[in-house]
């Protein structure tokens, strides 16, 4: 491997280790679909199956866990097809909520060096979990609630991968969280309403380099800039709506991707991300100081 490369992934690392404390990475959904991942394994197989398992830091002192089953088939040598259930587990301040997340369905279809992709997101709760009959805020729903349009392309060129990814709620959850109905002395007071909550769309672009360490091993940094295209609202106690200023915005994260190689039909991944720039306001409940994930995939 070039030694400029070692030096990119020891600074990578430095990085990684540094903003550990930052907050702000923040995914809807579509960042970890298998589409606008940067791609090691090019082999060709009819069926791919993943198990994963992720834990991070969110807002308001969050423990995150999260878990997911993804199926990969490929129809032919251009056109495949992804289906990724997910499930989520968040506790602090005195809330725990657990529940299935999402159902992410899934088309690619590619030539040469650039792939298409078109697909959904059908959510399996309507991100409006309660306690005591008052609704929780988005930090403790385990989805957004929204059914989603999804659209992206990747490109490869030599090494150096570019994907490309837009993801328009179409629908809105039933979210129902006032922090003023909350008791003075709850910390739930501190979370921003989101009563009637209108989200609005992301977009991302990644820029990844993957890189070999030995025959079985592949490194991959990668940046991750997705861009929140408004600001969201709420409705308040008045019934009036309320834009929450600077939801609008940028946020850039670092991932590492390590991909190990057991055999010819398993793998393993790990991989880490962090952000490096993040938006004021994120009253969503996917803001992640850190993010470590853990997944197995087995070709057959």
């Amino acid at each position: 491997m070039p030694t400029d490369f070692k030096y990119l992934i020891a600074i990578f690392f430095v990085i990684l280790s540094y903003t550990v404390r930052g907050q702000g990475c923040s995914d809807a959904g579509f960042c970890t679909l298998e589409s606008f991942k940067p791609r090691v394994d090019t082999t060709t197989v009819r069926w791919r199956l993943k198990i994963g398992a992720n834990a991070g830091a969110a807002d308001h002192a969050i423990n995150v866990f999260g878990g997911y089953v993804e199926l990969n088939k490929r129809f032919s040598k251009s056109v495949s097809a992804d289906v990724k259930l997910t499930a989520l587990s968040q506790s602090g301040n005195g809330v725990s909520a657990f529940g299935l997340s999402d159902l992410f369905l899934n088309t690619k279809y590619q030539v040469a060096d650039l792939a298409l992709t078109v697909g959904t997101k059908l959510p399996l709760a309507d991100g409006n979990k309660m306690i005591d009959n008052l609704g929780l805020p988005m930090d403790y729903q385990s989805s957004l609630g929204t059914f989603d349009l999804i659209l992206g392309a990747s490109y490869t060129f030599r090494k150096l991968q570019f994907n490309w990814a837009y993801q328009q709620p179409l629908t809105q959850n039933k979210n129902t969280f006032l922090a003023d109905e909350y008791p003075p002395d709850s910390p739930l007071t501190t979370f921003q309403s989101t009563n009637q909550f209108q989200r609005k769309a992301d977009m991302l672009i990644r820029v990844s380099y993957p890189v070999r360490m030995a025959k079985n091993l592949m490194l991959t940094p990668s940046l991750l800039p997705i861009y929140h295209m408004g600001n969201d609202q709420f409705v308040n106690a008045l019934g009036e709506d309320q834009v929450i200023k600077d939801s609008k915005g940028l946020t850039l994260n670092a991932n590492l991707y390590a991909d190990l190689i057991i055999n010819n039909s398993s793998a393993i991944q790990v991989s880490a991300a962090v952000p490096l720039i993040v938006r004021e306001a994120r009253p969503d409940g996917l803001t992640r100081s850190f993010v470590i994930n853990v997944e197995y995939a087995i070709k057959f």
